[in-house]
């Protein structure tokens, strides 16, 4: 027997609390009207909370998202379910996820006998004379025939929504078993090949040593594709894990650099660094890591020789609670109505590498779900013909991490 205690609130089309409907839990006392829902939730759940709002109102109905929230000095977790009645949200909560959904629609159907108790008095009303008593029938008839068509398809979306949110954990599970058996064949065509032009290359005609580099690039593409999915599948899983420790930002930022000068300088591309003292940040190392390979990386592979990327690590203007990195090319910029599309999987833009490097096209929406997993955003400026500047703010030490 599951627990049957839940919480059902109202809220506004903003996503603040303006009705407490029912209170099993005691989360009533720690409740204030006019609060957002997000401020509910324990801060591990913030950037989740905002999500469910987001897609509350974008779809008019959520279900089944676990997000935890503070309850008698401990942490619990709670499914959550939403929907819009009117120009309100209905948003329920239970920590059993069957549950959860059983009020939801226990709450929806109490809200459809008032529709339909107040369409009865209407109708009385109505029949005073006979020809309105008719023209009210009809009418009274075709919007119960509505209202319950509209019932019956909640009830299936509901029930479709669920099993989307299946099907989509089984895709994941799927992705990371597929990227993770063909990462480690990858790995070795690309490094058999590599010791071919190495140790073979001279004894290979000029045809030879070409399939042999086909074989090594489409390798190494490949490879990165597969990488990338794995990240993709555990983001999409909610397992993106932050080793968050005290780190020198800019100290990250000059190794990076460094690594990155010897691929720019094949390109004859120079690199320049401008950045201050700063103190620590609360980072995954790693993470940040994979950051900035892939924003020097992108300058690089879109910066036509003889170009400079300058790398700007300061406090953000005109505050002190953030740090802000910025990574500037001077190659072809990107035409304005194709930024939306930076960060969306497996989105590219029209502009071309001069050398025709191609990108998996996931590595700036595994570079935004980074940051975002950091407290910080990402945003883009560019102009065509002028070059393109990516733009990272991060919270300083105590600041929301």
């Amino acid at each position: 027997m599951f627990d049957t205690r839940g919480l059902a609130l109202l809220c506004d089309a903003d996503g603040n609390i303006t009705h407490i409907i029912r209170d099993d839990l005691g989360l009533s006392a720690h409740i204030k009207l006019g609060q957002s829902l997000v401020r509910l939730v324990e801060r591990g759940s913030l950037i989740k909370a905002l999500n469910f709002l987001i897609e509350l109102r974008k779809h008019s109905a959520v279900f089944d998202w676990e997000m935890n929230v503070p309850l008698d000095e401990r942490i619990v977790t709670l499914h959550f379910t939403g929907g819009k009645i009117n120009a309100h949200f209905l948003i329920v909560a239970a920590t059993n996820g069957k549950f959860a959904l059983a009020l939801y629609e226990e709450m929806m159907r109490m809200e459809n006998e008032q529709t339909n108790a107040l369409r009865a008095a209407l109708k009385a009303q109505a029949e005073a004379t006979r020809t309105q008593a008719e023209r009210d029938s009809t009418l009274y008839d075709e919007i119960s025939r509505l209202n319950n068509e509209l019932v019956t398809m909640q009830r299936e979306l509901a029930k479709k929504n669920v099993e989307l949110e299946r099907l989509n954990a089984l895709k994941n599970q799927f992705l990371g078993m597929a990227a993770h058996d063909l990462r480690n064949p990858l790995s070795v065509i690309m490094s058999y090949s590599e010791f071919l032009m190495e140790e073979a290359g001279a004894r290979l005609n000029d045809e030879q040593r070409e399939f042999l580099n086909i074989i090594r690039r489409s390798s190494e593409f490949m490879l990165h594709l597969v990488n990338d999915l794995l990240d993709i599948a555990q983001i999409e899983a909610g397992q993106l894990r932050l080793d968050l420790q005290p780190t020198d930002l800019v100290a990250l930022v000059r190794h990076n650099i460094a690594l990155n000068r010897v691929l720019a300088a094949k390109k004859h591309i120079a690199i320049e660094l401008s950045d201050e003292p700063l103190p620590p940040l609360l980072l995954d190392a790693a993470k940040m890591e994979q950051v900035l390979n892939n924003l020097i990386g992108n300058a690089i592979k879109f910066s036509p020789p003889h170009t400079t990327i300058t790398v700007r690590v300061t406090r953000a203007p005109n505050a002190d609670s953030s740090v802000l990195l910025a990574v500037q090319d001077q190659g072809p910029g990107i035409p304005p109505h194709e930024l939306d599309k930076l960060f969306k999987p497996f989105q590219r833009t029209s502009v071309k590498s001069p050398t025709g490097e191609k990108g998996t096209g996931l590595g700036l929406t595994i570079v935004k779900k980074i940051i975002e997993g950091h407290h910080g955003k990402i945003w883009v400026e560019s102009q065509v013909g002028k070059g393109t500047t990516f733009f990272v703010a991060l919270p300083l030490q105590g600041s929301g991490i």
